[in-house]
């Protein structure tokens, strides 16, 4: 099992990359976190999935094992092959992925190429259990959770927002802080009060 590689980018586009190893010129299907991450010329860093069927070998390539772990996940939803699975993490980011199954915003994984509304559904159906809170929050920042909850009644959309972060492990307090932190720099709807609770920007 290839499961790590480095070495120096020989050539990349939008889906493929080739990375030469030992003198050996590995082609790998790339995240879109993995091809932000490389240079021709240079050395790179990518962690791998090997997909072995009777028609041939793929090489799958991402930046981080949270990628990976994300990748392995999505490969895990009846009917979503490697193929999908990248085209997915091509298209969004880890964080971005994350946060559509936190809200269940299918209409977004809709947009990935060859993704249908019923496969979205699914994924998130299925991935909803399996992403912890963790996984969810953003890299760039954390949110502050150690100042009490206030007992003022909150609005049904905030409500409802504290019931999804609670779905994925906060706790109350936790998740009432992020919410009301997220109304008060802009956030109204549902969607965007998940979302910026989760990225930690507040």
């Amino acid at each position: 099992m290839i499961a790590y590689l480095k070495g120096t980018v020989l050539t990349f586009n939008g889906e493929t990359a080739i990375l030469e190893v030992g003198g050996v010129g590995y082609e790998l299907y790339c995240s879109g976190g993995a091809f932000k991450t490389l240079v021709i010329g240079k050395q790179a860093e990518l962690y791998t999935y090997l997909q072995v069927k009777e028609d041939g070998i793929t090489l799958f390539g991402f930046a981080s094992t949270r990628e990976k772990e994300l990748f392995l996940k999505l490969i895990s939803v009846s009917g979503v092959g490697p193929k999908m699975g990248i085209s997915i993490l091509a298209t969004l980011s880890a964080d971005e992925f994350s946060t559509c199954i936190a809200t269940a915003d299918t209409k977004r994984l809709s947009t990935v190429k060859g993704l249908g509304k019923k496969t979205a559904e699914k994924i998130v159906l299925e991935l909803h259990g399996k992403i912890s809170a963790a996984e969810v929050m953003n890299a760039s920042g954390e949110v502050d959770f150690r100042v009490p909850a206030a007992t003022e009644k909150l609005h049904p959309a905030q409500e409802e927002a504290v019931s999804a972060l609670m779905g994925l492990g906060f706790t109350k307090n936790e998740s009432v802080q992020a919410v009301k932190r997220a109304f008060e720099n802009g956030a109204t709807t549902v969607e965007e009060l998940i979302r910026k609770a989760l990225q930690g920007g507040i």
